[in-house]
């Protein structure tokens, strides 16, 4: 919408650092906030985290070093890094986010697109205990798909992955795996 643009630029004018330093700058901040916060013991950091967001974005903002919404933005970013389960995947998608923001100020939506390209290249090409870290989508074994982003019954997944078992390619003795019922119309029920 019109207003909504008229706005974001009204909050830019008198600004004297352009958007992508404002960013890496804020960034930045966060980042040696969230350090703080995790190296100090705990209820201290947190409160030394929360107080230091606020304390130090409402001072950026009344300065006139930053804009309102980059604040917003940063902080957006960074609670929303934090539902990322895995501590070292968080850290690599943390450090991932400078160059791609590199790449974005110098080349825009390309950048962006490159940049993406570049991690989707990295990440094929990344091994683990010998075992192609996309696998099964790269290289594409379509009889694994079967676990990917749905899981199946276990009943129905009778053989490994290909990649996984190469010296015993079957998971388990048909009998011992759980699986429908067979030759009953009742799920298993006695009929009384």
């Amino acid at each position: 919408p019109t207003r909504l643009l008229v706005s974001i630029s009204a909050y830019r004018q008198g600004l004297p650092f352009s958007t992508l330093i404002e960013a890496l700058m804020m960034e930045f901040i966060f980042e040696v906030l969230r350090e703080a916060g995790v190296r100090l013991p705990r209820a201290i950091g947190q409160a030394v985290s929360i107080a230091g967001a606020l304390v130090i974005g409402q001072s950026a903002v009344t300065a006139g070093i930053v804009s309102p919404l980059m604040v917003i933005v940063v902080a957006a970013t960074g609670i929303a890094s934090f539902t990322i389960p895995s501590y070292s995947l968080g850290i690599t998608i943390r450090l991932f986010r400078f160059p791609l923001m590199l790449l974005a100020g110098a080349f825009g939506l390309f950048g962006v697109s490159i940049g993406f390209i570049l991690l989707v290249i990295h990440t094929v090409n990344l091994r683990s205990f010998s075992v192609p870290y996309l696998s099964p989508l790269a290289p594409l074994q379509t009889k694994d798909l079967k676990d990917i982003l749905v899981r199946a019954p276990q009943w129905k997944m009778n053989m490994r992955p290909r990649e996984y078992g190469q010296l015993n390619p079957t998971r388990m003795a048909p009998g011992l795996k759980p699986g429908p019922q067979q030759g009953s119309n009742n799920g298993g029920r006695k009929q009384t």
